[in-house]
């Protein structure tokens, strides 16, 4: 294998210790990814290295996007990009243009709408204890007035997002839940008016505001759970590189990468991406596409080898001879199988929309057969009115709008708790249904961490000048050599002249010999079935370095809990055969394939479920994206690229992939109290609906109906903790 020079994640101490650090605000600038940021620690590391660039003005890190905005005009991206290189951070250029900027502006407006609806209801709950002690005539009258002037202009404010789904849902001619909602709301705010102007003894007002308060605080707990989510399909184009560096017969242009065409040569310097799929017509040097194939390890490119957009060139300088661009690249056509995966995705329904296709209907015809038996009864329609807006009230759907939201926020409360983030309002659902795991390999299964093995083996002057050439490259295998050696306390060969040749490997002279370290060519070696770099110390004789990927811990135990629930577990991975092999054995997987695409990890997954299989995929890259967004479920590492993370249902902020099982057990448990608490709904309307049909639904009773029922569903939702 060859030594390339790989930005590694950079080893902060703090990582452990601090759990979130500051979230600077992103300012206007260049807009750098840090997928392998954590901590505090971080944040002052990557700022503090921008800083040190000539040019720059200014850098603020946003932890929680994991992005920094750096303000410095003139300077190339690749400078900022190898200045954090060298200080151990990994960064990527990102299209700021391409991004979305919405932010959490939808979850803030209903926070505020719930806040004004929780102050009107106090205020009103207030005169009504007025009321109901007994208050009569013009007192009755001027609490019901004062009640009227605060209710109606918060109704109209506060209970704007069910108005306004229930318009859309009118207008497509469908129900939801809102709309049994709206038309109560509509109506007890009207029919409390009319009693007003009547002098009448009993009026709504309480009640609605106390239904608005209940059903915007369950709506923002659910909004809550995916204010993170965005598009992965915008994360994706945002990686594309935005500028390119033509040649001409002028010599080098910077133009925008949408202006490159088929034919065009392009020049990428090291470090860089390449912003165009192409063939390497002049220069050599080695490749990152772990995004495109999974692959752990660089790979060699030289004249005539094809490369892709946003794959990373590491160590040479390459001219390449554009093929494909924009649209038309394997990085665009990746971004639009997400996209539609995606869209595939969104057409799982709810189980509370499952209830509601029910429970709207059914509400709407009870309180119409509440006015039409009443006129028939009586022929007072004042009084059949009444009783058909308790009917709304009384049965509204308060326990069935808390069914979801209280289950869920105590299940992702106890998943947090386990190092697990749930973004996705669905994901609880879909989990419990699935009956397969689809595991990556590299930086999923394993660490992603390449660790020696056999240096016993090997002599001490073969580790002294391993260790002196190893020092020399920032290759992982290298780094990792170098690191197993210092800590066994081997001592550095004197070695002179060490030189990086791209492609290849490392090279210098020990003892009036000349001595190599990198691929088994190079050497002339013979290449081993396993991941391995290869020393020649001129005399003849070669040695050979071989590594294995650390599992994550908790690996092959998840494997077994996961057998053990009856969910069959499976590994799909870029990597050659030899590596995932071995991995698959250590971590107990019988079931496992080597070299797969991008596309056919997606076609994978797409044919399980046309098998009826429910499938939880587990990835960190972007070679894993569309499989993450075609999947049942998905989660992915905090490790994982932005896009990766972006898409997934879940993600798993700690190291422990114990938590995979937890996860699928605590789906099923909160799908189990979800029912539970539909059922609980069904037992008080069954209750409830007789005492409202025949008149008997007071506004006190309606009130302590609709608080007891929220109640009685919140406690049982608090069981999924445990």
């Amino acid at each position: 294998m060859s030594l390339a020079e790989v930005p590694s994640p950079a080893a902060c101490g703090a990582c452990a210790a601090a759990p979130s650090g500051r979230d600077a605000a992103v300012a206007t600038g260049t807009l750098l990814s840090l997928p392998h940021i954590h901590c505090a620690a971080c944040i002052t590391g990557v700022e503090g290295a921008l800083r040190k660039v000539p040019g720059v003005n200014d850098a603020r890190v946003n932890l929680t996007l994991k992005r920094a905005s750096v303000d410095a005009p003139g300077v190339p991206v690749e400078t900022l990009v190898a200045a954090l290189g060298r200080a151990g951070y990994e960064a990527h250029e990102l299209d700021a243009a391409l991004l979305s900027g919405t932010g959490d502006r939808a979850s803030r407006d209903l926070l505020m709408r719930l806040a004004v609806a929780g102050f009107a209801m106090m205020n009103v709950m207030l005169l009504s204890v007025a009321v109901w002690s007994g208050a009569t005539d013009a007192t009755r009258d001027l609490f019901h007035w004062i009640s009227a002037a605060i209710a109606i202009p918060t109704l109209a404010f506060s209970g704007q997002p069910f108005f306004r789904s229930a318009l859309r849902a009118v207008s497509a001619k469908r129900l939801n839940m809102d709309v049994p909602i709206s038309l109560a709301l509509i109506l007890a705010a009207g029919l409390s008016v009319y009693e007003t102007l009547q002098s009448g003894a009993h009026a709504y007002f309480d009640a609605a505001l106390s239904l608005t308060f209940f059903l915007l605080g369950a709506r923002f707990l659910d909004m809550r759970m995916r204010h993170a989510a965005r598009s992965a399909a915008e994360e994706l184009s945002a990686l594309e590189v935005p500028r390119a560096t033509r040649l001409t017969d002028m010599g080098e242009e910077v133009i925008a990468v949408a202006e490159l065409r088929a034919g065009d040569l392009v020049r990428v310097r090291p470090g860089a991406r390449f912003p165009a799929d192409g063939v390497v017509s002049e220069g050599a040097s080695e490749i990152d596409r772990s995004f495109l194939t999974g692959e752990s390890l660089p790979v060699a490119a030289g004249q005539g080898d094809d490369v892709h957009a946003g794959e990373v060139n590491l160590t040479g300088l390459m001219t390449v001879r554009v093929t494909a661009a924009g649209q038309d690249t394997t990085l665009a056509r990746m971004r639009d199988l997400v996209a539609l995966a995606e869209g595939a995705r969104t057409k799982y329904t709810p189980l509370a929309d499952r209830a509601a296709a029910i429970y709207a209907p059914a509400v709407h015809l009870l309180a119409l057969f509440a006015f039409v038996g009443w006129v028939w009864a009586t022929g007072d329609v004042r009084f059949a009115l009444n009783v058909a807006v308790a009917t709304l009230i009384i049965t509204c759907p308060c326990a069935l709008g808390l069914a979801v939201p209280a289950v869920a926020t105590a299940a992702t409360g106890r998943l947090y708790r386990r190092g697990l983030l749930v973004k996705s309002a669905t994901a609880l659902e879909r989990l419990a249904e699935i009956d397969t795991v689809v595991f990556d390999k590299t930086g999923t299964l394993t660490e992603g961490r390449v660790d020696p093995v056999g240096l016993a083996a090997h002599d001490d002057d073969t580790l002294a000048v391993a260790r002196a050439l190893a020092e020399a490259s920032s290759h992982p295998l290298a780094r990792s050599l170098a690191e197993t050696l210092a800590e066994r306390g081997i001592a550095a060969a004197r070695v002179e002249g060490i030189a990086e040749q791209p492609g290849h490997g490392v090279e210098g002279r020990w003892q009036d010999r000349r001595v190599r370290l990198g691929r088994a060519d190079w050497t002339e070696a013979e290449m081993l079935e396993a991941t391995a770099t290869y020393l020649d110390l001129g005399d003849g004789a070669h040695r050979a370095f071989r590594f294995t990927d650390r599992l994550r811990p908790g690996a092959a135990e998840a494997v077994g809990k996961l057998e053990a629930l009856g969910v069959e577990a499976m590994l799909l991975s870029g990597d050659n055969a030899a590596a995932v092999a071995d991995t698959a054995e250590r971590a107990g997987l019988s079931d496992w394939r080597a070299g797969v695409r991008p596309d056919e990890k997606q076609q994978v997954i797409a044919d399980l479920a046309a098998q009826g299989r429910r499938v939880l995929m587990v990835g960190d890259g972007l070679n894993d994206t569309a499989a993450l967004a075609a999947a049942h479920a998905s989660i992915s590492p905090a490790s994982a690229l932005d896009a990766a993370r972006v898409v997934s249902d879940i993600v798993l902020l700690g190291n422990d992939l114990t938590a995979i099982p937890e996860a699928v057990e605590t789906g099923r448990a909160a799908v189990r109290r979800i029912r539970e608490n539909f059922g609980i709904a069904a037992a008080y309307n069954a209750v409830a609906i007789p005492v409202a049909l025949a008149g008997f639904a007071t506004p006190l009773a309606a009130a302590l109906a609709m608080s007891t029922s929220s109640i009685s569903v919140s406690l049982n939702a608090l069981r999924v903790r445990r």
